[in-house]
């Protein structure tokens, strides 16, 4: 980790510190030995507590000790990182030698879970499965982020090489990826799926179709549905179980986006530790720690007075960042969603749809011209520099004084010289209509990553997400809508929780 250099203040410069002129000097003994000595020391603290702090950070977070941060300028050559060293955490987890012994550790494989989409997408089924897993007192079985299941290594998006496979556990931590469980929570801890098949080679095989009916795919609700696979799960006596790999999810993704479906099960899954303890990847941790003074700017007297950076502050994923609105922009290929979705009517994702938020989406009526229900769509999904910069204003403006946001941070895929735009356009709208210019604003594109953080790093906007005092955010997006589930699930005011 890089430490800004210690810049003293030159005798000219010391303002109201110490007098330009000295008074009428009086014959004396000299103290100029001991304000040497004096400085001596304070250096020398200075030095054993960054070396302090540098030993404790290394030995928690050997992730920050890797590649640093800056990326070469040959990185266009350069091929995504493998994730070896978290492919042998989840090898190894400490509990796989007890439950190898212990025959009466159920397991529960959802071998057909998402894949080849946006981790956002990937990510809910994930949780969904989890969350079945710990209702009916099975082992949740994981496996990776599957991008490609056809290329072992790398694949190509839009020209770009990226990791085919990344491990589950480089993007989160704690239960889902065999994490314990809280106190006197007597589940199995999750495997991994190698683990599963080493000590269930013939498991108990199940295909979603053969227990989803139309109607539970299209019509009942979530909580309902949700009953129903625990009581089909509970009548199986094998420790051994998996769902069939070329089936459908158990939650397909329309019911996402169906509020009045998805809302029935918030009561029976809000208080779950897979969602109240939920946490997120050591690398998404150690990325988080060297980019937190992107997020928030508060230092004691005593780490100003001799130059240390602050490293104060909780990574607790439930502890919330004082004073800072992250806002989710997405851009690129979401242009043309955002207008299909107009062409569909669709709703805000469920979880983006809590009665409790202040901002809520009406849908047009069928009967409203293509045209002008593109525009409202638009206007909420893709907003435009002058769109996002009126929101931020009348969130901030409209929050105070329960909320003091001094700090912006803009989660966006977007293109450099656009995101360049849009935060000139907001320090210059602060400046001008808000009574207080913003103590910083900073984007997804200023983070300081290493090589493998670079490839998880929508994680990371997500913990940030998850954390900020409050976000604006995508209705429609499903990173936005795991974002408010886990705010919900752990705390958070409804309305910290906003959208454009």
């Amino acid at each position: 980790m890089a430490f800004p250099a210690y810049k003293g203040k030159s005798r000219s410069t010391d303002g109201d510190v110490l007098p330009i002129t000295s008074p009428k000097r009086v014959i004396g003994p000299s103290y100029g030995l001991t304000r040497r000595i004096l400085r001596l020391i304070v250096c020398l603290a200075v030095l054993l507590s960054l070396s302090a702090y540098l030993v404790l950070q290394n030995r928690e977070h050997p992730e920050q000790s890797q590649s640093h941060v800056h990326q070469p300028s040959n990185d266009t050559n350069r091929l995504p990182p493998l994730y070896e060293r978290f492919r042998e955490r989840d090898r190894s987890l400490p509990h796989y030698d007890a439950y190898e012994q212990n025959r009466s550790v159920k397991y529960f494989w959802p071998a057909q879970h998402a894949h080849s989409c946006g981790w956002g997408n990937v990510l809910q089924d994930y949780v969904m499965m989890a969350l079945l897993a710990h209702a009916t007192g099975r082992s949740f079985v994981f496996d990776d982020y599957v991008w490609d299941p056809i290329r072992p290594n790398y694949s190509d998006w839009n020209g770009i090489v990226i990791p085919s496979l990344t491990p589950l556990s480089a993007l989160v931590g704690g239960p889902m990826v065999g994490g314990p469980w809280p106190a006197g929570d007597g589940t199995p801890r999750a495997v991994n799926k190698h683990f599963f098949e080493k000590v269930c080679p013939n498991p108990t095989v199940i295909h979603v179709s053969d227990i989803n009916t139309d109607q539970m795919r299209f019509t009942d609700s979530a909580v309902s549905v949700f009953s129903k696979w625990v009581e089909v799960i509970n009548a199986v006596d094998d420790p051994c179980l998996m769902l069939h790999p070329s089936g459908n999810q158990v939650f397909e993704f329309w019911i996402f986006g169906h509020k009045h479906r998805m809302h029935t099960l918030w009561p029976r899954i809000s208080h779950s530790p897979v969602l109240t303890s939920w946490d997120w990847s050591p690398l998404i941790h150690a990325a988080y720690t060297r980019n937190r003074h992107f997020f928030q700017r508060k230092q004691s007297r005593f780490a100003k007075l001799v130059g240390l950076p602050d490293f104060s502050g909780s990574e607790d994923p439930r502890a919330p960042i004082k004073g800072l609105l992250a806002i989710h922009v997405r851009r690129g290929d979401f242009e043309e969603h955002c207008r299909n979705l107009a062409g569909w009517r669709s709703d805000w994702n469920a979880w983006n749809a809590f009665p409790e938020f202040i901002d809520q989406f009406e849908k047009p009526d069928d009967d409203v011209a293509l045209e002008v229900a593109t525009d409202i769509y638009v206007e909420h999904c893709y907003p435009t520099v002058a769109q996002i910069v009126d929101k931020v204003r009348r969130v901030r403006q409209g929050s105070r004084p329960k909320h003091k946001l001094s700090h912006l941070y803009i989660m966006t895929n977007g293109p450099l010289p656009w995101i360049q735009e849009l935060k000139a356009a907001l320090v210059e709208d602060a400046e001008r209509h808000q009574g207080s210019k913003w103590e910083s604003v900073m984007s997804s594109r200023d983070l300081e990553l290493t090589w493998e953080e670079k490839f998880v790093a929508q994680s990371l906007d997500m913990m940030v997400g998850q954390k900020a005092e409050v976000i604006i955010g995508n209705g429609w997006s499903s990173l936005t809508s795991n974002v408010a589930m886990l705010r919900m699930a752990n705390g958070f005011p409804p309305d910290s929780v906003r959208f454009w």
